[in-house]
């Protein structure tokens, strides 16, 4: 799961595909304008969730990004709605990638899938950002991802056709309701601190303050393509779990992982780096630039919203490792992704600790 470099272009390898490319390409031919084959696959490394393809044709370079096979947990891996919501983004503030075609007939590859841009960037795996020379451009790149989350929660959702998107109603409820029994229904063995963090969540959900807005449900470092000769964001990518919700479950997803330790997944975090040795923001600061340009004064429950991000990456990364036992993860790596649970919901469970909250 760890990468130690930038990978750019989500670095791909040669694929081994299954399924028939010479049909697949005459159905691009047939349903995307301009699209020339014959093309070459190759897959994206690094990913867990939906398996993805850099395209090589005769008309150009493009991702095709598609479900996993095997059975699949009911609402898991929609790229239906990653393709919708890319879709709906196109002639707005947020940067994506120009989505050209979504096929729903799994009889062709033997899953659903979409066709995309390809984006000539540089994706980072490491939030201190080693790579980069000085601290004036990884303090940029900070501010740019901040912006980034800005101007996807100041979408205007009727506008853009996303009104239907996700379900009326107190967010965490239905999202802590929908981790939890997912969680259940990936549960390989029983621990303990899952069970108490879930107990905890439970009693200290905080009521509906009315916020509703696009997020992107894993809005982090290396989901976010940056130009390759200046700090901007030019594509976020991943919108798999992205829903109508809550603005402070995309902010504290991001700033849960800037808390992890290096090594854990795959990126790594800010635990223990000094920050302002390297340009980076504190957790305050990045907080507090993100309400300055929301025009909102704070934001209370912050330990919950942390505690949070943790339980719904741990019951994430559960069902990979469940996947994994059956054979259908698309990362040869994912079946060690089972042991990161129990220090996921040790980490929510400081945070709660070291909290004001009863």
């Amino acid at each position: 799961m760890r990468r130690d470099k930038p990978i750019e272009e989500k670095k791909p390898m040669t694929a081994t595909v299954t399924f028939d490319v010479e049909k697949l390409t005459q159905y691009l031919e047939s349903h995307v304008a301009g699209f020339i084959g014959p093309i070459t696959l190759t897959k994206f490394t690094g990913g867990q969730s939906n398996p993805t393809y850099k395209v090589t044709a005769k008309s150009g370079l493009y991702v095709l990004r598609s479900q996993p096979p095997g059975k699949l947990l009911k609402s898991a891996h929609a790229v239906d709605r990653e393709y919708q919501v890319l879709n709906a983004l196109k002639d707005t503030d947020v940067a994506v990638a120009q989505v050209y075609h979504l096929c729903r007939d799994t009889s062709l590859i033997g899953a659903m899938f979409y066709l995309m841009e390809f984006c000539d960037g540089a994706v980072y795996w490491s939030a201190s950002l080693p790579e980069i020379s000085t601290n004036a451009y990884r303090s940029q790149m900070y501010d740019a991802m901040n912006k980034s989350l800005v101007a996807l929660h100041s979408v205007d959702i009727d506008a853009v056709g996303l009104q239907d998107y996700g379900k009326a109603g107190n967010y965490f409820e239905r999202q802590f309701g929908r981790w939890t029994s997912q969680y259940r229904t990936t549960e390989l063995q029983k621990i303990p601190a899952m069970d108490q963090l879930i107990l905890w969540l439970e009693k200290h959900l905080p009521e509906d303050d009315g916020k509703v807005c696009l997020v992107h449900g894993d809005f982090r470092l290396d989901n976010m393509m940056f130009a390759k000769d200046k700090p901007e964001v030019m594509a976020v990518l991943d919108w798999e779990l992205s829903t109508l919700g809550h603005p402070f479950s995309d902010l504290a997803y991001q700033c849960m992982q800037l808390r992890m330790p290096q090594g854990m997944g795959t990126i790594d975090g800010l635990k223990g780096v000094d920050r302002a040795s390297l340009g980076i923001p504190t957790e305050e600061e990045y907080v507090g630039d993100y309400c300055q340009r929301m025009g909102i004064d704070g934001i209370q429950n912050w330990s919950f919203y942390l505690a949070f991000s943790f339980f719904r990456l741990a019951a994430i990364v559960q069902g990979v490792a469940k996947r994994a036992s059956e054979g259908n993860a698309s990362n040869e790596h994912a079946n060690k992704v089972g042991a990161f649970v129990e220090p996921l919901a040790q980490m929510a469970l400081s945070i709660i600790k070291n909290s004001d909250e009863p």
